[in-house]
């Protein structure tokens, strides 16, 4: 089998004090063992996909400048959101079967505060919807016309969807999938997910997600990317995680969270996600076209990713300036 590992390590006076917590025993040894490894790193950046790196090079200006890391997922997946020849994310996104363009997307923060908003349209830059849900009203989450209303009572920016060539392939698919709009079927290929991490020079994290979700998929539906739990999770004391894939089969394993809280068992990154995708394969008789993918970040700084198949990929950067792509660990070839 086929695979890249990556793994870097941040270690801080507040690493240090970590290494002596009875909460990170099980982590602790593995650092010991890789000493050479123990390099000053923070702020880290990691986000998923190559669409990452243009996302990324907008979180770093915000994270070197000595911006927090909510002020940091925030800005980077808006350059994703606003991408018109996006067809997974934002206002380029494709529709659902009947036209619409639905964005899902979720914000948390280092104090564990979180907000979302699902199944909203023709709003801009549902992510910054999503954090002023979290910051400017008592709830976590606001769907459909709520959100939508609750998002232009505070000015945020309207967009017409879809936009004139994902309309004409929307036509062009209803027309040759008409079977398939009367019996609605899975569609594997086209959905996709931007998920961004960030640790800032604090040693805080946070992390976002954004979607259009399935291309095509039935009108109402909204997959694990606005979930807290499942498309993302953040425990500032632990790591953070977020997901990308098949958001129905990430739901089902509570991901996000369950690769956090494997960390907490004293897992690292690159471990707590591949328990996560062998679960998600656990679950599931027919594995055919079902990728699901996370990355993970530490309060030490050390990133991990996995997935079911070949393919994932996520953007990294830190200290060291260098923003690149790297190839996920998966178990299965196509």
């Amino acid at each position: 089998m086929k695979r890249r590992t990556f793994f870097k390590f941040g270690l801080t006076t507040a690493a240090i004090a970590l290494l002596k917590s009875n909460r990170l025993n099980g982590q602790t040894d593995e650092i010991k063992n890789n000493d050479s490894n123990l390099i000053q790193r923070r702020p880290v950046v990691v986000s998923t996909w190559n669409h990452g790196i243009q996302a990324n090079d907008e979180a770093w200006r915000v994270l070197s400048n000595g911006g927090t890391s909510l002020d940091a997922v925030e800005a980077g997946v808006k350059i994703t959101e606003a991408d018109l020849s996006n067809r997974s994310v934002g206002i380029g996104g494709r529709p659902d079967r009947e036209g619409h363009v639905t964005l899902d997307a979720c914000i948390m923060d280092d104090k564990s505060r979180c907000g979302s908003v699902a199944c909203i349209e023709g709003i801009k830059h549902p992510i910054s919807v999503a954090r002023a849900v979290m910051e400017r009203t008592p709830h976590v989450m606001l769907v459909g016309e709520g959100a939508r209303d609750f998002a232009l009572n505070q000015g945020f920016d309207k967009f017409k969807t879809p936009i004139k060539e994902v309309k004409k392939d929307w036509k062009a698919w209803k027309k040759e999938n008409k079977e398939l709009f009367k019996k609605p079927k899975i569609n594997h290929e086209n959905h996709d997910t931007i998920g961004m991490l960030a640790m800032d020079e604090y040693g805080n994290l946070s992390g976002s997600c954004t979607t259009s979700g399935w291309a095509y998929k039935m009108h109402g539906r909204v997959g694990d990317s606005p979930i807290i739990g499942a498309g993302l999770f953040v425990d500032n004391e632990v790591g953070a995680a977020c997901a990308t894939g098949m958001g129905e089969a990430i739901i089902r394993i509570a991901g996000s969270h369950t690769v956090v809280e494997l960390m907490r068992q004293g897992k690292g990154p690159q471990e707590a996600c591949r328990i996560a995708v062998d679960r998600i394969i656990e679950k599931h008789e027919d594995l055919t076209g079902l990728q699901c993918g996370f990355i993970a970040i530490d309060k030490m700084g050390r990133v991990g990713s996995h997935a079911v198949y070949a393919g994932f990929n996520y953007a990294y950067q830190n200290q060291d300036g260098k923003n690149e792509l790297i190839d996920s660990e998966y178990n299965r070839d196509w």
